[in-house]
C-alpha cells in the first residue's frame, strides 16, 4: 500500500536569506543591508518516504482553491501508475481494506484502497469536497493529530530542499523564490534519498554512542541507572 505526504511549508521571503552560502574561493557572496520585502512563496509538497520521489509545486499562496486542484492532479497521475485493485474487500490484506481505517465498513460503496496520503489536521484538508473526491478514488486520508505535525514526513523533506535552495542566497521577489524551489526539487528528483528506519543517520548515531563511551565496540542494551 503506498504512502504519501502532504504539506505545505512557507511562507518563504524575498530577503537575504541566512545560511552557509556558495561562492568561488577569495569572492564571498555579498548581500544587501536594506530590508526590502520582495513578496513570500509557499511550497506545495507530495512526498513518498519509501522512494525518496518529491512532487512539489512553488506557490504565492496556498488556500484551497490552489491546494486541492493541486493535489487531485498530483494523485491522479501517481493512481495512474499504480496497479488496479482487484479482489473482494475481505479477501484483500488488512492495509489495503477501509475498514481498517475507517474503524467500520464503508456507509456507501467505495472502490478498492490504493494509496495512504498523509496529511496534516487542517480545517481545509477536512473539507468534505475533497475527502469525498478522495475516497471515490480509493485514496484514504490519514491525519496526523494536533501538535503532531511533525510524524508528516513530508516537513523534514521541505527542510532539507529548502536549505539547498534558499541558505545564504538573496532571492529579489517572489519568481525567484519559487524558481529555486522548484529547480532544487528537479535536481533531488534526479537521485532521490528513500526515507527507512534504521538507515544511515541510524547508524552514525550508534557509532556516535559508542565513541562516547570510551571507543569501546560494547555498548549498554538497556539504560542502566546510575548512584549520584
Amino acid at each position: 500500500m503506498p504512502v504519501w505526504c502532504q504539506d505545505e511549508a512557507g511562507p518563504y521571503q524575498a530577503i537575504p536569506q541566512a545560511g552557509v552560502g556558495r561562492a568561488p574561493v577569495g569572492e564571498p557572496a555579498r548581500l544587501p543591508h536594506e530590508y526590502v520585502r520582495g513578496g513570500t512563496a509557499k511550497l506545495l509538497t507530495l512526498f513518498r518516504p519509501a522512494t525518496g520521489e518529491v512532487r512539489a509545486k512553488g506557490v504565492t499562496n496556498a488556500p484551497n482553491a490552489v491546494l486541492h486542484p493541486w493535489l487531485q492532479a498530483e494523485l491522479t497521475e501517481v493512481l495512474a501508475t499504480l496497479p488496479p485493485g482487484t479482489g473482494a474487500e475481505e479477501e484483500r490484506p488488512r492495509p489495503a481494506r477501509w475498514a481498517t481505517w475507517l474503524g467500520h465498513e464503508p456507509t456507501e460503496a467505495l472502490p478498492p484502497l490504493r494509496l495512504l496520503p498523509i496529511w496534516d489536521n487542517l480545517a481545509g484538508h477536512l473539507s468534505w469536497p475533497i475527502v469525498r473526491w478522495l475516497l471515490h478514488h480509493g485514496v484514504m486520508p490519514l491525519y496526523t493529530p494536533i501538535s503532531g505535525s511533525w510524524l508528516n514526513l513530508a516537513e523534514s523533506v521541505q527542510r532539507i530542499l529548502v536549505r539547498r535552495a534558499l541558505d545564504g542566497q538573496h532571492p529579489r521577489s517572489q519568481d525567484d523564490l519559487i524558481a529555486w524551489l522548484d529547480d532544487t526539487v528537479a535536481g533531488w528528483n534526479a537521485n532521490p534519498t528513500p526515507f527507512v528506519w534504521h538507515g544511515k543517520r541510524y547508524e552514525r548515531r550508534q557509532r556516535a554512542r559508542q565513541r562516547r563511551l570510551g571507543g569501546s565496540p560494547a555498548s549498554q542494551a538497556l539504560p542502566q541507572l546510575n548512584a549520584a
